[in-house]
């Protein structure tokens, strides 16, 4: 299965209709993200798509999203700052929050990077933080202005052409950037830090990157992106910094996950997303999962299917209990692998049915097991662990049936 990406939208924080993407793993997903653009481009940047999509090979699902006024969001991209895009940070997280779940990792590019670095420590769940050619201060895009910077002190307001396109720039969004001060955030922020940039960067340069990580606390890291430019347009250098992200957040997504959802309790949830016709997510405990049907159906494709999780039960429960007697016969047995198929098929044909089973007629389910066990070679052993294999509780449950009761959660 493919990892898919879907479209959606959400409120920003001066009430604009903002223009997100989220790019969803094909099976687990084991933390969400968000990625923060950099000054004027878009979600759909070519680093942007990129490293989005290969985390999401990683197990993580990353949200993307233009900034108010910016790409195809609504709003008035005059009317907006350095404040309002750690706002819409805030908002993008809350949207994930209350949907799916909290981003445990924020990751920003070039301004992107300075945001995600000023925000991170008002997201209570951020575990991780990851910037990519980010400036030290927020202010550094001024030089961009250029001859502008006086009209827009004098007159309030100036178009700025910024790469081969003209925006208007208001005096309250250079007295905003002064305002903010990036690093000072950074030395209070309490988590991880990983700084890549490139030592060749023409527009934000590697003086930027030694600030932020001379700031930093522990732990912190930096990558050099070798040759790459501020773009980070090649495809190389892309999946080489995702990569990298992906290796380097992994400890601390794991740990973030320990303790979550405690609320739950024992209790399974599943919830639909609004993405596709068919797509949940599953929380149970501090794992999240997510269920869909295949696209012939009218699904996304996006995760296991109900019957896919019930045969990976079955599966799962008989190879735990063959080594649970194992280790207890105290029986010297290799790796356990058992694959599970399912299907429904006529009564009539069920050649393991009993007559009663058989003479009932209509459909009924079948899972057809198949067990490999390494090592084992004596016949009476082999025998007895199929034996055993039935004892599974799993197994147990689906032969005999069970009690399900059904009431609403109010």
């Amino acid at each position: 299965m493919n990892s898919t990406t879907q479209r959606v939208d959400f409120e920003g924080s001066q009430g604009a209709k903002l223009s997100a993407r989220l790019d969803l793993p094909a099976g687990t997903v084991r933390a969400y993200a968000i990625f923060a653009h950099c000054f004027t481009c878009s979600k759909e940047l070519h680093a942007t798509r990129r490293i989005s999509g290969e985390l999401s090979k990683l197990g993580i699902a990353v949200l993307r999203f233009d900034f108010t006024g910016l790409g195809k969001s609504g709003g008035d991209f005059a009317s907006t700052n350095f404040s309002s895009n750690r706002e819409d940070l805030i908002v993008a997280a809350n949207y994930l929050r209350e949907n799916f779940a909290a981003p445990s990792l924020l990751i920003g590019h070039s301004l992107g990077g300075a945001a995600v670095l000023s925000v991170a420590g008002d997201i209570p769940e951020i575990a991780a933080v990851a910037t990519i050619g980010a400036p030290a201060e927020a202010d550094h895009v001024v030089h961009n202005f250029g001859a502008k910077i006086d009209e827009i002190g004098e007159a309030g307001e100036a178009l700025v052409n910024l790469g081969g396109r003209e925006f208007s720039i208001r005096k309250q969004f250079l007295e905003d950037l002064q305002a903010n001060d990036v690093l000072e955030r950074v030395a209070k922020l309490k988590k991880p830090i990983l700084v890549l940039h490139s030592p060749v960067d023409q527009t934000v340069g590697i003086e930027n990157a030694q600030q932020i990580f001379l700031t930093a606390k522990h732990p912190k890291s930096f990558v050099s992106l070798d040759k790459a430019d501020h773009l980070v347009s090649s495809e190389e250098d892309a999946v080489f910094a995702a990569n990298i992200i992906g290796a380097w957040s992994a400890r601390y997504l794991a740990s973030a996950a320990m303790g979550d959802d405690e609320e739950i309790g024992g209790e399974t949830l599943v919830s639909e997303t609004g993405m596709g016709k068919f797509q949940n997510t599953v929380v149970t405990g501090s794992h999240r999962l997510i269920a869909d049907e295949p696209l012939s159906v009218g699904g996304l494709d996006s995760g296991p299917t109900p019957y896919d999780y019930l045969s990976a039960s079955l599966g799962a429960c008989t190879s735990m209990t063959i080594r649970m007697y194992a280790d207890f016969k105290k029986l010297d047995i290799g790796r356990i692998s058992v694959g599970v198929s399912h299907d429904k098929i006529h009564a009539a044909d069920c050649m393991e049915c009993s007559e009663e089973e058989r003479g009932k007629g209509g459909k009924i389910d079948v899972f057809e097991r198949k067990i490999t066990i390494d090592g084992v070679e004596d016949e009476t052993i082999r025998q007895k662990l199929l034996e055993i294999a039935d004892k599974c509780p799993v197994h147990r449950t689906l032969e005999s049936g069970a009690k399900i009761v059904t009431d609403y959660a109010d």
